[in-house]
């Protein structure tokens, strides 16, 4: 029994400390930031609200908008499935907001099964392959951005990363909360993977 106790404050603390730890990685990645000249960007789903980008997810497709009209990229791909609620799903929305914004249709692709970052992630690879996509912008929040690049790669794509530059977790109590749900998804999804699971 003493040694089961022993077992589980040595997890706790292991845990703590390692939730830390990638709390300042998170943060300290936030600031990672690309223009390059890229094929296309892949922009991570969020909420809508009856056909309308919810706050955050209106920031993260006008990344992609003056990422676009600035010439740094040729297309764009929306992920995102159809949410509780919804009779839309999230990237059919976020393409309608960007044609009304001047992209152009034909350069949009989307997806609309996806539910979480992972998926997002698996989903848009099969039109990065489809389309013989190769060099990729990887666009979210600023502190969803080390998550984000975590599954890309154990997705099989190689991209840089480019957060927006507004967002709505602008609040230092806000970022505070949006820190600690990344570091405590983090800290789950990189030991999977590690061992060869794809949460």
């Amino acid at each position: 029994m003493k040694f089961l106790k022993k077992s589980i404050v040595y997890f706790t603390l292991f845990f703590f400390a390692y939730f830390m730890l990638n709390a300042l990685r998170i943060y300290n990645y936030s600031s990672e930031y690309s223009e390059e000249q890229s094929d296309v960007a892949i922009v991570l789903g969020a909420a809508i609200n009856n056909g309308t980008p919810s706050p955050v997810f209106r920031e993260r497709i006008n990344h992609s908008i003056y990422l676009y009209k600035k010439g740094v990229i040729d297309k764009v791909i929306y992920t995102g499935g159809v949410g509780n609620g919804q009779t839309q799903s999230e990237s059919e929305v976020a393409k309608l907001y960007a044609i009304s914004k001047g992209v152009k249709k034909e350069d949009i692709l989307i997806e609309k099964v996806s539910k979480y970052t992972t998926q997002n992630l698996s989903e848009a690879k099969k039109l990065l392959t489809s389309h013989n996509l190769n060099s990729v912008l990887l666009i979210s929040d600023p502190l969803h951005m080390k998550r984000g690049m975590l599954h890309a790669e154990n997705n099989g794509i190689q991209c840089k990363s480019s957060p927006t530059k507004t967002s709505m977790y602008s609040s230092k109590s806000v970022k505070f909360k949006q820190l600690m749900y990344e570091a405590f998804f983090y800290s789950l999804s990189e030991p999977l993977i590690t061992i060869g699971f794809n949460p």
